[in-house]
């Protein structure tokens, strides 16, 4: 089920109705847990199998760790679980690098087959496996003494709205809430209605519409000229911002509903200018992971400047790793890390304008070149391959001419791409589906909220696109 999808709101409806009738925390919390995996088995029933070998067997670990404080067992349930991730994720990319490092040394039998390795990946697998480490870290770390309880931390790995794409969440962000659900709220159930269909429009009428200009501009790349490459990335860009940030504000919505308050994962990120904002508003709740986890476990920024420089490039090559098995993922994150080290070395000797022209100047000129460098680094973000993602950038910076006639794009295609654009750009100023006022809306007649309701469903229904899998399912 995809929370766009007309079945997904016929699971929310029997799910809430029998939440409804749940006298008692004991009774919320079955009727939660039990409806997460039923939302869970829908996508591949054999998918279970695995996440309740791994939720169980990590429950064992955390129940030791959370006795002992062992640095051999948390050493053991990182390498076992990072072991399994890696072997599904990664086995075949590695067995792929192999043959194709063989065959440039000429050496072409070597033996060995990759065909064996694509199966299917288990939906979420990266995302509840980050949950489970993070309770354990913390828990080794003395950072989280709470213990909790096996169906409590059962419902903290399977909650439906953020299991499969997240948000990240440490155990201190959700487990005591889900220790202490109430009764269903009418604010609540308004408040996260709001959020959840301020995500829903960025999904259906943004991400999916511009999903199809981006599938018919990258099948072939190398036709691209200057102005066509660009809108290309821009495409994408815009896709993969209004599909996330929409997965995330619809996930935050419907934990609402239920009384659960879920973290922001997205702030306006492409008004950010330079990279490290960036980072602090695009998937915050993955950057504050791998900061805490891995930057700060590798040494953080404390042993000197180099060391902060290789520690950041690490975590930004394995970031960009984590997001899938192709060495377009790991050039992904070269380049975000390359670029926060090169901001990190020159901060010292940035300008800092006086008066409030050059401020001005100063800002937009920051923040051209940072949306510049964010729309390159995509390319390889998006393309199947390195090759393609080359293809690209030479079409984007005319270092090539396009073989044959360039697609044709109409004039609303553009005016709707930068339309868009500005919406982005707007968008902090704007009242925010995620901060809005509950009172304030409220008291607008209900005649113009009504209206207003049907005029989002029948635009939903005229001219959402196709309804299509969320970007970061795969991941």
């Amino acid at each position: 089920m995809i929370f766009s999808q007309p079945i997904f709101f016929v699971f929310l409806a029997a799910l809430l109705c029998v939440y409804s009738l749940c006298r008692t925390h004991t009774e919320r919390a079955v009727t939660l847990l039990v409806g997460s995996l039923i939302f869970y088995a829908s996508w591949k029933p054999a998918y279970l199998i695995l996440l309740v070998l791994s939720v169980s067997l990590n429950y064992l670990f955390y129940s030791a760790l959370a006795r002992t404080r062992s640095k051999r067992l948390l050493v053991t349930a990182l390498v076992l679980n990072l072991a399994l991730l890696g072997s599904i994720k990664y086995l075949g990319m590695l067995i792929d690098s192999v043959i194709a490092l063989a065959a440039f040394t000429g050496h072409t039998d070597t033996g060995l087959d990759s065909s064996w390795t694509h199966w299917a990946l288990p939906l979420g697998i990266s995302f509840y496996t980050f949950h489970m480490l993070s309770v354990m870290i913390d828990v080794y770390r003395g950072e989280w003494n709470t213990r909790i309880s096996f169906r409590a931390w059962w419902l903290y790995i399977s909650f439906f709205p953020h299991m499969v794409a997240g948000p990240i969440l440490r155990a201190s962000e959700l487990v005591e809430q889900l220790e202490r659900l109430e009764p269903l709220q009418a604010r609540d159930l308004k408040l996260g209605a709001l959020i959840f269909m301020g995500g829903l429009i960025k999904k259906v009428l943004f991400a999916d519409n511009f999903a199809g200009l981006a599938d018919e501009l990258w099948t072939n790349p190398e036709r691209l000229d200057t102005a066509t490459a660009w809108l290309a990335v821009t495409a994408f860009a815009l896709q993969i911002y209004f599909d996330f940030s929409g997965y995330s504000e619809m996930a935050i919505g419907l934990a609402r509903g239920f009384g659960v308050t879920l973290p922001r994962n997205f702030l306006y990120p492409y008004i950010s200018r330079n990279p490290q904002e960036f980072w602090q508003r695009w998937h915050i709740t993955l950057s504050r992971w791998l900061r805490d986890y891995l930057y700060v476990s590798l040494g953080g920024n404390r042993s000197g400047q180099a060391r902060t420089i290789v520690n950041l490039m690490i975590t930004m090559v394995l970031g960009g790793l984590w997001h899938g098995a192709a060495w377009n993922f790991v050039i992904w994150g070269f380049l975000h890390g390359s670029w926060l080290a090169a901001h990190r070395l020159a901060r010292p000797w940035l300008p800092k304008p006086q008066s409030s022209f050059a401020r001005t100047a100063y800002a937009f000129a920051s923040w051209a070149v940072s949306l510049t460098i964010v729309w390159v680094t995509w390319v390889f973000f998006r393309a199947a391959g390195t090759d393609l993602a080359l293809t690209m950038c030479a079409r984007m910076f005319g270092l090539s001419a396009s073989d044959g006639s360039p697609p044709e794009v109409r004039t609303y295609v553009w005016a709707l791409t930068a339309l868009t654009g500005l919406l982005v750009l707007l968008e902090p100023r704007l009242v925010s589906f995620a901060d809005a006022k509950l009172n304030q809306w409220a008291q607008v007649p209900a005649l113009v909220r009504s209206s207003l309701y049907a005029t989002i469903i029948l635009a939903v229904i005229i001219f959402g696109g196709s309804t299509q899998r969320f970007i970061y399912f795969d991941f």
